[in-house]
């Protein structure tokens, strides 16, 4: 089990439309906003960099038809990177769980064991159509179930016949099986994800909401964690997945907000709402409980504000305050049991330099977080410093 007091930060690479100084709106069903730097390698690779720098542990890479491909940008991303893990989204039944589990070797073994990956069953059936899956949600969660199994036993070096309710396969063994095992990150609302994540997830994922509300996430998945007798050998771990608007001032940090949510024009809040309230994601409906798609009344919780999901589906809140201020909100939130951190912020280079200079220092000085490849500290060089000796 790894020690609570130390967290564990990972950053985003926005693939879902772009970057940009205002918030790139888009996801669930509902199209990519406009940004101003396009998803490129070179700009991606810029806060890949940026982020190992600082100290994130690795960046969630987006799923999704509004999203560049994961696999392929990450791979292509591990190359103008050194240390940066990745934490791969993708969807289970849109390939074979046995090409699924050879990518996963692959990708592990060839980048130096910087894989993560983050399941993503799909909310919106009408998108799900789109890549030829025609199982309704439920039935999603379950042949996910079948499939995380199949992954499991492959790269534990079974040879795996399963002839199950939505997958088949006969004699199937990996030839290259990944060194280390990738985690498991795993996020849902509804029942049906609940029990999913609790017999298959390293890591239980839930979008940021207030304290009281993460509380109860954790009781929920934990129970039926202990249910399938995972309190011992296999305990599961609780992440949180944020934006961050961090300053040296809270004032500075709360005009920002201000700034972003100036620059959203009240009629696209209005039709991304109405596109969002069709989703079928217990999440999103949650997200969209806490702002209420109104500018009004966002700041939900002290230093947690719901302003980003009034235009971007998912994660929908920020942590917004001063270093100190966001600092105090993460210990609230690890007090509960969330150990690691999933956070972005607008643009992702610029908020990645102003949460690492800013907020891990604190958090470091406080004994809750190390850097994961810290820097090697070099003696300045002064010409002639022995000269007169």
């Amino acid at each position: 089990m790894t020690d609570q007091s130390q967290l564990r930060f990972h950053w985003f690479l926005p693939t879902n439309g772009g970057d940009g100084r205002q918030v790139v709106g888009g996801g669930h069903g509902v199209a990519a906003g406009s940004s101003g730097r396009p998803a490129s390698v070179s700009y991606l690779g810029q806060v890949a960099r940026a982020a190992e720098d600082v100290g994130f542990d690795a960046a969630l890479t987006p799923t999704g038809a509004w999203c560049e491909d994961a696999w392929l940008s990450t791979a292509m991303l591990s190359q103008v990177s050194e240390r940066l893990r990745f934490l791969v989204a993708f969807r289970p039944g849109i390939v074979s769980p046995f090409l699924a589990a050879q990518m996963a070797a692959t990708f592990q073994n060839m980048s130096g064991g910087r894989l993560l990956l983050n399941v993503v069953t799909g909310g919106e059936s009408h998108e799900q159509r789109m890549f030829g899956d025609f199982l309704d949600k439920d039935e999603r969660y379950a042949r996910c179930d079948e499939f995380l199994e199949i992954v499991r036993r492959l790269w534990a070096g079974e040879t795996v016949t399963m002839d199950g309710e939505h997958l088949r396969l006969e004699d199937a063994t990996l030839q290259q099986r990944p060194d280390p095992l990738p985690e498991i990150y795993f996020g849902g609302s509804s029942p049906a994800a609940g029990t999913v994540a609790a017999r298959h997830a390293d890591v239980y994922l839930t979008w940021g909401e207030p304290p009281s509300a993460v509380a109860e996430k954790i009781e929920w998945i934990r129970k039926l964690a202990a249910e399938e007798g995972r309190e011992v050998d296999r305990p599961i771990r609780f992440g949180i997945r944020m934006h961050t608007i961090t300053r040296d001032t809270s004032e500075e940090a709360w005009a920002e907000a201000r700034r972003l949510l100036d620059g959203i024009d009240p009629a696209t809040i209005e039709r991304v709402q109405a596109g969002l309230r069709g989703s079928e994601s217990e999440g999103q409906r949650r997200m969209l409980e806490l702002n209420g798609g109104s500018k009004d009344d966002l700041e939900i919780h002290p230093n947690v504000w719901a302003g980003v999901g009034l235009v971007r589906g998912g994660a929908g809140t920020a942590l917004v305050g001063s270093h100190t201020e966001v600092a105090d909100r993460i210990e609230e939130y690890a007090d509960l049991g969330i150990e690691e951190f999933v956070l972005s912020a607008y643009p992702h280079l610029e908020g990645a330099y102003w949460f690492g200079e800013g907020v891990l220092p604190i958090l470091a000085e406080r004994g809750r977080w190390t850097h994961p490849h810290p820097p090697r500290q070099q003696a300045a060089s002064v010409p002639f410093a022995g000269g007169g000796r």
